[in-house]
Parts: C-alpha cells; structure tokens; sequence
C-alpha cells in the first residue's frame, strides 16, 4: 500500500512540475515537459498526458482565481462571433475554450473546412479581424495532406487559430492525445446554447484510474 501511495506522490510532482513548465512557456510540448521534469527531479516516473493536464489546470486556477473564468467567458464569445462570419465554413470550436480549461497563455483554437484556405482569410479580412500570418503543415503525421492555419487578432488582443482542413475530413474521427476522448469541439448552435445555459460549462472525460 505504501508502495502504491510513494509511486501516486511521485508521479504527481512529476505531472506538476511539466505543467509548470508549460504554463510558464519555458516548454510548448507535453511530451518534452514529462522528459524535463522526470530528469529535473531525478526521477524515472512519467505521468500521462492527462494527469500533466490536471495539474495544469490546477495551476491556472491557483495564479489566475477568477479572472480565469470570466476571460473563458470572453473567448467563447469572441469564438462564436467568428464562427458566425465563417458559417459557410462549417466552424467548430476545439482545443481548451471548448474543454474549458482555457488559461492566461490560450489561444482559440477553430477548424473550418474548405478546399481554399484563401477565400476563408478573404471572408475574415472583411469581417473586420486582424490576420496576423499563415502557416501550412501536414495534416496527419504520416505527412499526407495538408492543412492551413491563419493567426488572427482580436481587438481585445486575445488570438486565434483557424485551421482550415479539407471538407472530405469532416466527419473524420480525430482522438485527442491529453484526454484520450474523440475531439468533437462545438458547433455554433452548441456553443450558443453553452453560452446561453453554462458557459463556464467543461468538456472533459474522466480519468481512468
């Protein structure tokens, strides 16, 4: 039992010890933080992804108190106010403003599906929004496909990403590699009705002991 309570100790300050890495920006990936802090520590224990993602919270929670959730608040609704300008688009919110865990360092994460990505920057240009740059990346990690992301600015200086996929992956099944649950995002009519009944509402499986 003793054993089993040393090895739960362990793994927990090793997951917090990576989630502060990434909350303070010092490591972008979760895999690069877990191998950090194990050898910062002086530890052979990696926690997954999901307990890394736990601690993480915590620490937003504990830095940013409540300004947290009413920034949440804001981001959902500067989320669906660009979802409606790319309607046509078939929008869906992802990433943590969707969950809910969303901290001082979160960008809106929003996937769109068009076979050009340029007509989708023409919309959001005309919307009034600030495209700050665009980048082009595989789209599965086998290097097949592609995928464009467009950086864009509001005016309350929160940011987004735009991820622009092609329409034949729309009903494609993607599983999240931090929570293990399939990455079903928010519609816009799903994200208004959070807005609406819940918005600090969380979208978030529970851990498997």
């Amino acid at each position: 039992m003793k054993r089993i309570e040393s090895e739960t100790y362990f793994r927990r300050k090793v997951a917090r010890e990576a989630a502060l890495l990434l909350y303070t920006l010092e490591e972008k990936e979760f895999k690069r933080a877990k191998e950090r802090a194990a050898k910062m520590l002086g530890l052979k224990i990696f926690p997954s992804n999901f307990e890394v993602a736990e601690e993480l919270d915590r620490i937003a929670d504990e830095f940013e108190g409540e300004e947290r959730w009413s920034r949440l608040i804001q981001m959902r609704r500067e989320a669906l106010e660009i979802m409606e300008l790319l309607s046509a688009f078939h929008p869906r919110l992802i990433g943590s403003v969707w969950r809910g865990t969303a901290n001082k360092n979160s960008d809106i994460d929003i996937v769109v599906f068009s076979h050009d990505e340029k007509l989708v920057i023409e919309v959001i240009k005309k919307g009034g929004l600030k495209v700050l740059g665009v980048e082009r990346a595989p789209s599965e990690k086998n290097g097949r496909g592609e995928t464009f992301h467009i950086f864009v600015e509001f005016s309350s200086g929160d940011k987004t990403e735009i991820i622009v996929r092609r329409p034949e992956d729309i009903d494609k099944i993607e599983i999240c590699d931090i929570y293990g649950d399939v990455k079903r995002g928010l519609t816009i009519d799903q994200l208004k009705d959070v807005l609406e009944r819940d918005p600090l509402r969380r979208f978030i499986p529970r851990r498997r002991r």
